[in-house]
């Protein structure tokens, strides 16, 4: 019989790429997840893994465990969300991810309404960029966050999530009042830039966006809260990229221009927790999609 917790540490490896990267996210030595994988592969009585170079890799036989432990982890989540809904009442933690003009805009209501409805039920909110929260759930320290894409920035579905649509909106150009004769991307080839920090999906956006139009942006400014960029936008410091949930309380001295893409928000949650009550309470407490 295969030991699922050992299943996990193998679907982990084939996720995260080192074993170094495994013992980190679950707090384990390098050497106590080789130990865990060497004894995986003895239940199985197959090769797993082998070395390529300083590297581990999947063997066939381990990348065919994957799949099938995909499943398997699945139909414990399924299982403990069925047992989670023969208990009376939701109590426990509900931990949450999300970005910050989400939190203000979308959740604060949600999370108002769930602890009207489940005064048992504690709600954990941690801030995340959208690219973190895939790996946060993966690895259990989430049970619900929000993710996203853009259309310049499509990202791949991760096999051990599941995912309901909650957001879909436009994308604007921000640009201080006093500045005329703006059409397009092309105009502000040479402006100063107020960007979001290097690595989260906001600043990804930007940075190929302006490369659709022939140009990297010069960054003039990093900041990642959007109520502090359109400010600077107001002040004459640069412009930005500001989807529409940011530009609901837009500041005077800036104006916004459409642009040609679309940022699209879903909430997720590992493969087999659509049916745990609690996270299935929290998706019936925001607004439909």
């Amino acid at each position: 019989m295969l030991d699922v917790r050992r299943l996990r540490l193998l679907c982990d490896l084939s996720r995260l790429g080192t074993i170094a990267a495994v013992a980190a996210a679950h707090t384990y030595t390098p050497s106590a997840v080789s130990q865990q994988l060497s004894a995986l592969e003895r239940e199985a009585g197959v090769p797993l893994l082998e070395r390529t170079g300083r590297r581990v890799v999947l063997t066939a036989a381990g990348r065919l465990l994957v799949q099938h432990g995909e499943t398997v982890l699945a139909a414990l989540e399924r299982t403990d969300a069925a047992l989670a809904a023969a208990r009376t009442g939701l109590s426990g933690e509900l931990r949450i991810g999300a970005f910050p003009s989400a939190i203000r805009t979308l959740l604060a209501p949600a999370l108002v309404t769930l602890g009207e409805r489940h005064a048992a039920l504690d709600l954990l909110l941690t801030e995340l960029d959208p690219t973190d929260v895939p790996a946060a759930l993966l690895d259990r320290r989430l049970d619900v966050g929000l993710v996203q894409d853009y259309d310049v920035v499509p990202t791949d579905t991760d096999p051990g999530l599941d995912s309901v649509p909650l957001l879909d909106e436009a994308v604007h150009l921000a640009v201080p009042l006093q500045a005329t004769g703006l059409r397009n991307l092309r105009d502000l080839s040479e402006a100063g830039w107020i960007l979001a920090s290097p690595g989260t999906l906001c600043h990804t956006a930007a940075v190929r966006l302006c490369g659709s139009a022939g140009f990297t942006p010069r960054a003039r400014h990093r900041v990642d809260d959007f109520g502090t960029v359109l400010a600077l936008v107001a002040a004459g410091q640069g412009v930005a990229l500001v989807p529409q949930l940011a530009a609901d309380q837009l500041p005077a001295g800036v104006r916004l221009l459409p642009l040609p893409t679309r940022r699209r928000t879903r909430v997720a949650f590992r493969q087999g927790a659509a049916a745990h009550p609690a996270v299935a309470a929290f998706v019936a407490a925001l607004p439909p999609a």
